[in-house]
Parts: structure tokens; sequence; C-alpha cells
């Protein structure tokens, strides 16, 4: 490595083998390479003076990128794609006459891209099915666990582990969906020429429409595509570009939403992260076991929800047929909104695979709010032994504000209950107090919410892809 240049950390310190290479010049350029193979295919298929040998030429040059002569190239050409089409004559000499032929840059550049995306959303899709498989399985696991509600950061009735964390499995449900219809529905640029119109693949059929409109669908479909963009200028709608970072950035959005809420349990001692047996929290404060990988999750996903706006100015900003100032712009936002959402994800799955519960703190929280919230169930079990209601809430009343004082005034703990109980008036319910304060009681049909949701929305789409779940694999976390 070369420490006087900058480096990115989303590739030199987080990101996945996969994506990175989705994303490599390699990729991208061997990629190229295989577009003017098909093209030329193709064309010869629709009577095109292109022989068997210029085909079997380029067939063995795919991979074989020498990038310093490419590089070399472009110092004197000033063009990427000649620079490219050059040296690619070079290793397949009898080709070279037909490489590229009708072709503008675009069909290269965009059809390229359009191919990073959709490997780049199917492999999301890979450690989405992972992450949504592991946080199932916790759920399932904490399905019926009573846990401390909270509205506006402030205690509120109870719910259970398992129905807190179905709030972010259905998310990432709602963002696989998004995913699974744009790997779907994204078309294909393929053949249109400089200004979108086939001019020149008309010029090269004698006017046959036919022949034309047979080219562009067949070298989609060369390449994997069986839609076409109905019609384009020089390069495809950019409002594709912002249709999938928009993808990208509610992923990021149900991301940080997760990892907000486990650093916010963390602070509560409810819940935390792995933690390494070597790992250090604070360089100052050895004793600290801070939610570094949250924190990470929450600030790149900041990074990622800031691109759908940038996209949109891209495509708002396309004149007439084409404009180039959308092209370094999106050599930065494409790749890296990819290997953002590819790391976070990455984060996620090590989290979710090694979360630590400590139940006896959840319940120790519980019971310090549960008994405010019992109250009107004591009440109404002492309502139905034959008490007076408007009696009983005054005696619960005149309970609760000692009781709530002397919680704040002394920082002692809430007796509300132990009160209740030695009153004269709950004489009546006593052998019951402990029954209707069993935390259990106050869940509501979470437990059976979660199973239902698991069973009706889950499990249907991790069976669906049960041979890609499999197959998913998580690219090692480095804290």
């Amino acid at each position: 490595m070369n420490h006087n240049v900058y480096s990115s950390p989303l590739t030199d310190r987080y990101a996945g083998a996969e994506m990175s290479y989705i994303w490599s010049p390699q990729f991208k350029h061997s990629t190229w390479r295989r577009l003017w193979l098909e093209l030329a295919k193709c064309e010869q298929k629709l009577g095109l003076a292109i022989t068997d040998g210029q085909i079997k030429q380029m067939s063995e040059h795919l991979e074989d990128i020498d990038f310093d002569r490419v590089a070399a190239k472009e110092k004197e050409l000033r063009h990427d794609v000649m620079s490219h089409i050059h040296v690619f004559g070079e290793s397949c000499p009898d080709a070279m006459p037909i490489i590229h032929l009708g072709a503008t840059s675009c069909f290269v550049t965009d059809n390229t891209e359009l191919i990073q995306m959709r490997e780049g959303m199917k492999v999301l899709r890979g450690k989405l099915l992972k992450l949504m498989d592991q946080l199932a399985a916790f759920c399932e696991r904490n399905k019926a666990l009573p846990t401390l509600g909270f509205t506006h950061y402030q205690p509120a009735q109870l719910t259970t582990v398992g129905k807190r964390f179905s709030l972010y499995l259905q998310d990432f449900m709602l963002d696989f969906e998004r995913l699974e219809r744009e790997i779907e529905e994204l078309p294909f640029r393929s053949v249109k020429g400089t200004t979108g119109t086939q001019a020149s693949f008309l010029e090269l059929f004698d006017g046959d429409h036919a022949k034309c409109r047979e080219l562009e669908k067949s070298v989609a479909a060369a390449m994997g595509f069986d839609r076409v963009i109905a019609v384009s200028g020089q390069t495809y709608t950019r409002k594709i570009d912002y249709f999938v970072m928009s993808i990208l950035s509610g992923i990021a959005q149900s991301a940080a939403k997760m990892a907000t809420d486990i650093r916010l349990l963390a602070n509560l001692k409810e819940v935390e992260e792995p933690f390494e047996k070597k790992q250090i929290g604070s360089s100052a404060m050895a004793y600290k076991r801070n939610p570094m990988r949250s924190e990470r999750v929450c600030s790149l996903a900041r990074y990622v929800m800031n691109l759908p706006g940038n996209a949109a100015m891209t495509e708002s900003t396309q004149w007439f047929e084409r404009t180039l100032d959308d092209s370094a712009n999106r050599r930065i936002i494409l790749g890296e909104g990819f290997l953002t959402v590819d790391i976070i994800l990455s984060l996620l799955i090590n989290i979710t695979d090694g979360l630590q519960l400590w139940p006896n703190v959840i319940r120790k929280h519980i019971q310090a709010e549960l008994p405010f919230m019992a109250t009107e169930n004591l009440l109404m079990a002492a309502v139905k032994k034959g008490g007076n209601r408007q009696e009983l809430h005054e005696v619960i009343r005149t309970h609760s504000m000692a009781a709530a004082r002397r919680v704040k005034e002394e920082g002692a703990d809430n007796d509300l209950l132990e009160r209740l109980k030695s009153d004269p008036a709950f004489n009546c319910i006593r052998d019951e107090f402990d029954s209707l304060l069993d935390p259990a009681t106050f869940v509501g049909r979470a437990p059976q919410q979660v199973q239902e949701f698991l069973a009706e929305e889950i499990r249907p789409i991790l069976e669906r892809y049960g041979k890609e779940l499999s197959a998913a694999a998580a690219d090692s976390v480095n804290v």
C-alpha cells in the first residue's frame, strides 16, 4: 500500500470481497469486452460481415487486460473508452476493425453500470436474507420475553423483546421486497446509438428497422436482461439511478433505526452487541463496552441516506439528450453506495449473530415502572370483588403521588405496590397481587403477533430463497 496517497476506507478497511470485485476495474472493463463481443456476435447473426475468427479472437481476450497499457493510451487519446478499444484491438488484431461497430461510449459504460447495479443488488439480497433469517430466529426466541415499551423515550405499556425486533425485521422485509422488484424490473440500455435514435445501426443494416430492434433485444438477452428501456437519449434515464439509490437509502434507514435502538438499549444495559475478548472500548476508560459496530452502522447509513438527493440532481440536470456532468459524480456514488450498504449489512449480520440480552436488567426496569401500569388491573379486580370504584381510584391516586415523590426526591425504589397491598381497601385481592402483576399479562398479543408475522410474512420469503440463503456469506467484521 502506498501510504502517501489517499485510499478509500470502504475498500481498505471495511468492504466485502464480492461487492468490491463487482465495482473493480477488472469487472468493469472485462464487462466492456463482453459487451463488445456480444454486440459483434449479434451483428454477425443479423448479416454483418464479421467472421468467426474475429469472434474467436475477441472471446480469448476478455480478462487479460493490460491496465498499464490502457493508462498510457489514455494519456495519448484522452478518452477512456477509446483507450480500451485500442488495447483490446492490440490483443485481437483481426477483430480490431469491427470492435464497437455502430456503438457509442455509453454502450459499454451505461450497460456495464446497469450490470454492476444488478449484480450488486443480488449480493445485497443475499445479505438481507441472512440478516432477516437471524432476526427471525431472535424474534422467535424472545417473542414472549416482556420488556418495557417506550413512546417518546418515556416508559409506556409493556411489549416483548421479540415484538420490538420484529419491527426492525419488518422494515428490512419491506426493503427486500423493493429490492426484489428492482432486480426483476431493471432494464438494459442495450444498443441505442449516439443520441438514442439508433441511426448508426439503421445505416449498418441498410434501413432495416426490424434488424435494429432484434439487435437490441438479442444483445440484452446475451447479457442476461429480458427488458430493454424503450427510449433513451445517449444515456439511459438517470431516474433509474435515483430508484436504485432510493432502495439503498431505504436499507440504510432501516439499519440506522435498529442500530440506534441497540445503542440506546446498550445504555440501559439491557442489550449488548458482540464484544471480542481483547477488544478495547475506550483508550481512556478501560471498563467501557461501547456499541462500536452499531455506531459504525449509523455513521455509514448517514452517508447512504443522502445519495438519492444526489441522484435526483443528476437526473434533473441532464440537458436534452445528454450532458457529461453526470459522469464523474456517478463514478463515486454508484460504487460507494453499494459498497457502503454491503458493509452495513455485514455489520448487522455480525451484531445479530452475537447479540447479548440481559433478562434480569430488563426485568428490573419493568419492575420499576410496572406498579403504575398495574393500577388499572388492580382497580378492576378489586371492583369485581365488591370494592367501590371511586374510592379505590382515590386510594391509588394518593399512594401513586406519594410513591412518585419518594422516587424523585429520595432516589428510592418505587414502593407503590407495597403501599396498595397493605392498604385495607385492597384486602379483597391481596392474595391475587402476584398473579395480577405478572408482566406476561401486560404484553397483549405481542407473542402471537410475532408468531403470525414470522409465519405469514417472513418464512415464505426465506423458504422461497432457501438456496440463496444457504449460500449467502457474511464478510468478517473488523472493529
